[in-house]
């Protein structure tokens, strides 16, 4: 008898598509009744949050432990723009979810139950908050930023150690109970579909159909937000570099399109090298170093999601956030952008990690992840084409940005000089 291999069922973010829109439904029509299934979803969550310590603190120390600081001029321009463009996303980001107001228009917490706050001690007691005096305590407690601090502190003096030692043991012990977490993650997963189901059902059986317009005006404010920094970036790119900035939409095409429809910058990286060398002038020995470096640690896109989001969930849930927890949703957002904290299991780890370090609610992120696909495709669509853009700056920095293959007068091929 054999069998057929051939054979797939739906894809993941086919599941978690057909659960929001089930959950919705479901909830609309079921009303009240459907509440009796959020503790479904708040089982989903829980099982997310157990991970997300030990999954950042892992990945924040391998990847510093294994890099590499003698990157020299080439590596000080990559990641001068990388910072600068993340930075401007990010606020960004805070100005349209502050004008937008994504989250409004309805209730999914009850807010006599959110507690408030709490109130936030001088300048130096906040910094002093951030160093741990018991990393173990920080880690129980949830408190991120003094565990991220211990884990760039150990990941550094690891690398030091592996340096002068020769010895991998801990880097490859790191590498491996991260790799753990990640599975577990990825199990935990499987049920994403019947938790985001059952959390959306208890949405929109309190608020109807309703639901929808939220996840609509988070989408738009995605939108706005990429095509201003497409108004301001190109511009400026093409000043910097001495080119014509029109000539770059037909160029950035190809990506661009291959970035909506895949929403993975890995995906795209091949082609987003190929294209740099063949079609934007920039050398290949500079492709060869930015690209791989950009699609890590550039997420631009991804910043101004992720502060977005964290706007999304307090007016959805009715908690303000003062200067201090915006200032903080800023920094996080770019922590969680720079590279070393390498997400897998989809935006809810993500999600979870940023509303659990600024003391927020988790109801709502049932919507986020509902839509998250889509606002995938404009998270990818940014990230990918700026690392295009840093490419070429570095490229002219260095004096090695070809601008007769940029406009065209000559053709070069992306293989090894």
């Amino acid at each position: 008898m054999s069998v057929d291999k051939t054979k797939k069922g739906l894809s993941p973010t086919t599941l978690i598509l057909i659960g929001t829109v089930g959950g919705i439904v479901f909830g609309s029509f079921a009303g009240p009744f459907a509440a009796n299934l959020k503790f479904i979803g708040d089982i989903f969550i829980r099982l997310i949050q157990m991970s997300v310590v030990l999954l950042v603190m892992t990945s924040i120390t391998t990847a510093v432990g294994k890099m590499d600081i003698g990157a020299g001029k080439m590596g000080f321009h990559t990641f001068k723009w990388i910072i600068c463009f993340t930075v401007v996303s990010a606020f960004l980001g805070l100005a349209l979810g502050t004008i937008i107001r994504p989250g409004d228009g309805i209730t999914v917490a009850d807010s006599s139950d959110i507690k408030a706050p709490a109130a936030q001690g001088s300048l130096q007691e906040t910094l002093l908050g951030f160093v741990p005096v018991n990393v173990i305590a920080s880690m129980s407690a949830g408190t991120m930023i003094p565990c991220i601090l211990f884990s760039i502190f150990f990941g550094v003096s690891m690398g030091a150690y592996i340096r002068v030692s020769g010895k991998k043991v801990i880097l490859e012990v790191m590498e491996g109970i991260n790799g753990i977490i990640m599975n577990i993650i990825k199990i935990v997963m499987n049920m994403a579909p019947v938790g985001i189901f059952c959390l959306l059902a208890n949405v929109s059986g309190a608020v109807g159909f309703k639901v929808v317009i939220p996840m609509g005006k988070f989408l738009g404010a995605l939108l706005i937000g990429d095509l201003i920094q497409f108004l301001i970036y190109g511009p400026m790119v093409g000043a910097l570099c001495k080119v014509n900035p029109f000539k770059m939409p037909e160029k950035f095409a190809k990506m661009s399109i291959m970035a909506l429809t895949t929403t993975s910058s890995a995906i795209c990286l091949p082609t987003k090298m190929e294209d740099s060398v063949t079609k934007f002038g920039v050398s290949r020995r500079v492709a060869d170093f930015t690209g791989p470096i950009t699609m890590s640690m550039n997420s631009n896109g991804a910043v101004q999601c992720y502060v977005l989001a964290i706007l999304f969930i307090s007016q959805a849930t009715g908690v303000t956030l003062g200067p201090y927890q915006l200032a903080m949703a800023i920094l996080l957002s770019i922590l969680m952008c720079m590279g070393t904290i390498v997400v897998p299991g989809g935006m809810v780890v993500t999600y979870t990690f940023l509303a659990s370090s600024l003391g927020l609610p988790l109801e709502s992120i049932a919507i986020l992840i509902g839509i998250d696909w889509f606002s995938g495709m404009f998270r990818t669509i940014m990230n990918v084409d700026v690392d295009v853009l840093i490419a070429m700056m570095v490229s002219d920095k260095m004096g090695e940005l070809d601008r007769d293959v940029y406009n065209g007068a000559k053709i070069v091929e992306y293989v090894q000089g």
